[in-house]
Order: structure tokens, then sequence, then C-alpha cells
């Protein structure tokens, strides 16, 4: 079937809008009418082929939509059921096992190659195969091809299907890190770093789990206002103050965790000089491959500090992105507030005002043929 879609170039630094064409559904594949599509980091990385998924590529990771076609052997879902799409897991090594997808043993190749397993593209561009299958769903465009173990039906219609997809990775990464990964306890204290999408999610997901004191470090005012309506308790701007001693200014035995969504070393330097004796640093932000972190050793030995790379939040997305919409509506995790809607020919623009700030979190709505391809 033929449709429109972004087009991410390489050494070309904004997406195209093109027409493609996009197979039919294999045996095991969703064909899925999108609705929305978040814009996340990871797609820009990707585009910048910081992670080398080959150019030129569909790209798109949080998409939401309606099941239109299913193949031969799908069983979780049928045309007409609302979706959102997340990441892809083999669902069969040992952390899928231990409903730990996000740690799948074949994440990279399912998620990341760019291609199906097999190395087959579902996405062809003038007629030549282009780079597709990101996060098995490829969702820049008005349809994707997804797999059951990256759909989640979403039984519930009161929530807007175009909101769905920020669920499937972002949002989901910043409150599974806090109320999963973590698993910050009651009462505990809770420092966040990047008053972006995911550090926002990150403190909802505290005020979620009851932190008796959330502090966020954000350089934009506006996100750090927003923060404090969120759920934050203390809100530090980092440019021109030295935030290890702002926070223990707040708490001078330090905090219990802290969760960075910047990837900065010097953040990382901050954080660590924050943390509590037996505190807990968790990071998710996706860097370059030479990006380091530097310890000093007896100080993290003797303090019994625990540092932990998350991925997704550790999210089982069958089970957390419903409870993350039961927590929506009781009013308890308002995500809705970060997002700003653009049309997805308008995909350029959403990027430009979200690096100035602009915007929290954009959300691509796919006009479904209003509009004209070009590139």
């Amino acid at each position: 079937m033929k449709c429109k879609a972004a087009i991410a170039r390489e050494d070309v630094a904004e997406f195209g809008w093109s027409e493609v064409e996009l197979d039919e559904p294999r045996a095991d594949e969703i064909l899925v009418r999108i609705a929305g599509v978040g814009l996340c980091h990871t797609d820009l990385i990707a585009r910048d082929q910081f992670i080398p998924v080959g150019s030129p590529a569909v790209l798109g990771h949080e998409g939401a939509g309606e099941v239109v076609k299913v193949g031969s052997a799908v069983t979780k879902v049928g045309p007409g059921d609302r979706v959102a799409l997340s990441f892809r897991s083999c669902g069969a090594c040992r952390s899928c096992a231990d409903h730990m997808p996000s740690y799948c043993q074949h994440f990279g190749g399912l998620n990341m190659s760019g291609a199906r397993p097999d190395g087959s593209k579902a996405v062809r561009l003038d007629g030549q195969p282009i780079s597709s299958n990101f996060f098995g769903q490829s969702s820049f465009a008005e349809y994707a091809l997804a797999y059951e173990s990256n759909v989640v039906r979403i039984d519930d219609d009161e929530v807007p299907l175009e909101l769905l997809g920020p669920l499937g990775c972002g949002i989901q990464t910043g409150a599974g890190g806090v109320m999963r990964s973590l698993a910050c306890p009651a009462g505990s204290s809770l420092l966040v770093v990047g008053g972006g999408s995911v550090g926002l999610a990150a403190v909802m997901g505290g005020a979620v789990q009851r932190c008796g004191t959330i502090i966020v470090v954000e350089p934009h005012a506006a996100r750090r206002d927003l923060a404090l309506e969120l759920g934050a308790t203390h809100a530090i701007d980092p440019i021109g103050n030295d935030v290890a001693a702002a926070v223990r200014d707040i708490l001078p035995d330090g905090v219990d965790y802290a969760f960075d969504t910047t990837g900065r070393p010097d953040s990382f330097a901050a954080v660590l000089a924050s943390l509590a004796v037996r505190g807990h640093f968790g990071m998710v932000s996706a860097q370059a491959a030479d990006t380091t972190i530097t310890l000093d050793v007896n100080s993290f030995i003797l303090a019994g500090h625990h540092v932990q790379g998350i991925i997704e939040g550790d999210s089982d997305p069958d089970v957390f992105i419903p409870e993350l919409i039961a927590h929506y509506k009781a009013g308890r995790f308002p995500y809705d507030r970060l997002v700003t809607t653009y049309p997805l020919a308008d995909i350029n623009r959403a990027i430009e005002d979200q690096h100035a700030g602009r915007c929290i979190k954009a959300v691509l709505i796919p006009d479904h043929g209003k509009g004209e391809a070009n590139d």
C-alpha cells in the first residue's frame, strides 16, 4: 500500500516528506493506521546515525492508532482495536521470561537494525527498500507495521488515541524509572535532572509514589514552574549554580534517589555529589558511544552508592501502560499537559520548537491524505 512518511536521510538535517510503499502485513505483523506519534530524542540520534539504522529511513517509535489488518498468526488484536505501540522484544529469552522485555537479549536487532530479523525491509521509496522496522513500527508515517510483542491493546476509549503514543517510550521511561526501576518508596527523596518530557514524567512518577521531597534541575524557567505544578517540591536552575550545593542546602544528608535524563558528564558528577549514603542513581539518556562516567572509587565504595542504567523504565508495556492510563484518568498523572500537537508533515518545526524549549513533548498527527507528498 502507499502512504506518506517522514524520511530521514544521511547528512541531511531535516526530515523529508514523501510517498512510500508499505508491505502488506506478513503472518506475524499488524497494520496500524497511525493517529499520533511522539517525537523522541532517540529518533533524532537515529536520524543522525548515532544509532546506525541506515539511511534513508522511516523512524518513529511512539506510535498509537487503530488496527487495520492482521496477519494469519496474530491473535492478540484485531481490526478496529485501539493500540499503543512500544518497543519490540522476542518473548523467549531469560529477560522476557522474567517480565523485563526492555532487556531482551535480542533488543538491538529487533528494534534498531532498520530491518526485519530476516534482513528484509517493509518500506520502499521510489521502488527501493529503505530502513524501517524501527522499534518494530517506524511510525513517522500514516501507517505502520507492528507485532504482537509491541502492541498494547487499549480497551478504554476515554483517552484520546493520539495521546497514547508517548506512553510507549519517553513517558514510560521517566515514570517507570522512578516507579519501577528505582521503586522510590513513600517519603523518600528524589532528584530529577532535566525537565523535558522524560524528566517531568519522572516527577509525576515521584508524586504517584508519594516521595517526600522531589527536586528538579532544569534551566528553562517555564519547565521549572510546570515541574512544581506536577509534584516537585523544589526546582533548581543549573545555570550559574552549584547543583550539588543547592541540593544539600535542601537536604543536608543528600538525596535517596537521583534520576538523570540529560546524559551529560557534568550532570553525572553533580548527581553523585548530591547522593546520600546508600543513595541510588539511575540514568536513561542514550549518548554517543564514547560518553563515559567518572567515579571516585573510594567515595563510591564508602558511601555504598548504587549506579543503574535504565532502559524503557524497566517496563512491561502490556502491564505498565494501562497502569499509567489509570493514573492519568484518576488525575494523578496528567502527562497530557506536556503535549503539543503538530501535523506529521511539520516534523521539522516540531523538532525546532522542542529544541528551543517552546514545547515539551511534540506529538505528530498524520493527515491521512490531506497534504501533498514532497521531498
